[in-house]
């Protein structure tokens, strides 16, 4: 129909877009397949399944809530070290991990990842906090723990609003905002 716009579906981290109505079901499978294959490790946790991706000798991401896949073991020395980390932490609420990150992000965003690093299990600080040791904006600050490729390992979920619980991962409510709650729960934290 003239005038009338189709949606696209966009794979995310796929470049490929493919319209609904002509998609190739096979290929688009074969696509994502070969997407949830690129992890490291897949491990299931209390909050859901997680992706672990490593390059060369560090962790480059990590992935929360996960589509229904199955677990994988790790391909190499750093992936079966986070997810020996990952295992202790979601057993013990605590994390000590020496692991080696490799984190892609702008000059600030590694200065509020390098910052959530220092955050113990257990405490948070406020977004307008963190904002005034960065001599930044809160706003700034939620926009880079959004955009933190490794959470948990990088414990953005220590960042909450004044009043309140804050957004994870981009979102203020549903599965993210959950497992937010969790992992604060489950580091002795009730807001």
């Amino acid at each position: 129909m003239r005038g009338v716009s189709r949606p696209f579906l966009r794979i995310p981290a796929l470049t490929a877009f493919v319209h609904p109505c002509t998609a190739d079901a096979e290929a688009l499978r074969e696509k994502i397949i070969s997407f949830m294959n690129d992890y490291d490790a897949i491990i299931s946790t209390p909050v859901g399944l997680i992706g672990i991706r490593t390059g060369g000798d560090a962790v480059t991401q990590i992935d929360l809530n996960l589509s229904p896949t199955s677990e994988q073991r790790a391909g190499s020395r750093v992936g079966a070290e986070t997810v020996v980390f990952l295992q202790r932490y979601f057993k013990q609420g605590q994390w000590s991990a020496d692991t080696s990150l490799q984190l892609s992000g702008t000059t600030f965003q590694q200065r509020v990842w390098n910052r959530l690093l220092a955050i113990p299990a257990g405490d948070v600080v406020t977004y307008g906090q963190l904002a005034g040791e960065l001599k930044s904006s809160a706003r700034a600050v939620g926009q880079a723990c959004r955009r933190n490729p490794c959470p948990v390992v990088v414990p953005c979920h220590r960042v909450v609003a004044a009043s309140g619980l804050g957004g994870f991962a981009g979102a203020t409510a549903g599965a993210m905002s959950d497992i937010k709650r969790w992992l604060l729960h489950h580091e002795g934290v009730d807001l």
